[in-house]
């Protein structure tokens, strides 16, 4: 078996998630892939838990700064990395391609002292396309949990859309009622001047967390307009001028 080579130690950013393949063994060798849609093969190489593998065979597909002449498609840059296993390092960036994903992948394979021949080949991509399948199935569900916050996020803003006129309409009646209870049946001179209306929000341009604060402010206006109507009519019953 060829050698493998010595890796120096890269930290990878832990916050970013790889995703892993289940273990495939064969004749004592056991093969386990990893892939990264942002991490660099050499970081995946580096992972400690591959240290005492035989082989990390490593491949990587990133953007090209070119294009296709033909129909102006990206391209892709594609490296691969044998890591001692012969032909390896190709195989498994044909996996990439499949998949037509970019990124980084590594098969670790712990070799067990029988020679597989060809069928390693087999493990090796099939370990890779199991990692890779895992990602797009994550990905698949984030889109998914993503399109049911948007819809909820969109009826919740065009609920607010209709109740916030609403409101105002509501804050404007009792308004005018709390300044009748005030003056006891004749205008105080504020309420003969009157108020100029207020300027109406654009409330379909407006984001939904605006909205909300908008909602919570309008609710709390109409609570104190109420309290304030009920201290009115305390006070009016307890006039002595009133009957």
């Amino acid at each position: 078996m060829p050698s493998k080579r010595t890796l120096s130690p890269i930290l990878a950013n832990s916050s970013t998630v790889i995703y892993r393949s289940s273990s495939i063994e064969d004749r004592s060798s056991r093969f386990i892939a990893i892939y990264s849609p942002s991490l660099t093969a050499k970081e995946l190489q580096a992972k400690a838990e591959f240290e005492d593998a035989s082989h990390r065979i490593a491949a990587s597909r990133i953007p090209s700064s070119q294009r296709s002449l033909v129909d102006d498609r990206p391209l892709f840059d594609t490296t691969h990395d044998d890591d001692g296993e012969k032909y390896a390092g190709k195989a498994l960036a044909s996996v990439l391609s499949e998949f037509n994903v970019q990124g980084a992948v590594v098969v670790a394979r712990w070799y067990g002292g029988i020679m597989l021949g060809p069928v390693r080949f087999n493990h090796i991509k099939n370990c890779a396309r199991e990692a890779i399948s895992n990602y797009l199935h994550s990905t698949e569900q984030q889109h998914a949990k993503r399109a049911k916050t948007n819809a909820e996020d969109g009826t919740r803003k065009a609920d607010l859309i209709r109740v916030l006129p609403e409101r105002d309409q509501s804050i404007s009646v009792l308004r005018g009622l709390l300044a009748e209870k005030q003056s006891t049946g004749s205008l105080s001179p504020k309420a003969e001047k009157g108020t100029s209306p207020a300027k109406v929000p654009d409330y379909p341009n407006l984001p939904l967390k605006t909205l909300e604060n908008l909602e919570r402010a309008r609710d709390a206006t109409i609570g104190w307009i109420l309290t304030q109507i009920e201290k009115a009519e305390v006070a009016q019953k307890s006039s002595p001028n009133l009957g």
